[in-house]
């Protein structure tokens, strides 16, 4: 209670306008039939079984509404339930973060933000867990420094994100960026459609490695 009181507090700071706050999954599913957001924000574990019925309910949502933007937020690092989400849809639009990311406002709002817009935002520790499993193909054909770069992708990171943190140009980003959708059989599309399917591919061969 005292997160989502929080969390309803630092979103009308932020100037977001929250339609519905809610306690259970059963909850949460009427409050978005009946007020149909743009984003809904949920905790993994929910009453009554404190388990999963909060990513149980985003995934109903998603399959509802591929549309709806879907942040998830979790207590500890389970990469099982980050890929269930991610892999719900290709459109984006989806997030899972740790709650601890929480108290970093900027961080948070950022995710937020990007997954509202339609990107993603994938939690650092629940990419370090998986890049800490064995390598698979297609992802063993990428450089080391590709490898890097499609990890801060998995992140939800921009190409100017992506740029900053490694100390590239936006150019030779975009250089490493083509060649992982090539080395990672990806056709052209439109939007960032390749990059959500890139991190698809990434979770994918992580999480069954």
């Amino acid at each position: 209670m005292l997160l989502r009181e929080g969390l309803i507090r630092l979103l009308d700071a932020a100037g977001m306008r929250v339609v519905a706050a809610v306690a259970d999954a059963e909850g949460l599913l009427r409050a978005t039939e009946e007020h149909q957001p743009e984003l809904v924000v949920t905790d993994v574990r929910m009453p009554p079984t404190h388990t999963d019925e909060g990513l149980r309910a985003a995934l109903v949502l998603r399959r509802q509404r591929p549309g709806l933007a879907v942040l998830v937020l979790s207590q500890y690092v389970e990469e099982r339930y980050a890929a269930q989400l991610l892999a719900s849809a290709t459109g984006g639009g989806v997030g899972y973060l740790l709650k601890d990311r929480v108290a970093d406002v900027a961080e948070f709002m950022d995710a937020l933000r990007r997954v509202a817009a339609g990107g993603t935002a994938l939690d650092p520790e629940v990419v370090a867990q998986l890049l800490l499993r064995g390598h698979s193909d297609p992802l063993d054909r990428l450089t080391p420094r590709e490898g890097e770069v499609l990890k801060l992708m998995a992140e939800g990171r921009s190409n100017a994100g992506i740029g900053q943190e490694l100390v590239l140009s936006e150019g030779a980003v975009g250089k490493h960026i083509g060649n992982i959708f090539t080395k990672l059989d990806l056709p052209p599309a439109e939007g960032d459609h390749r990059r959500v399917l890139a991190v698809l591919r990434f979770l994918k061969v992580r999480s069954s490695a």
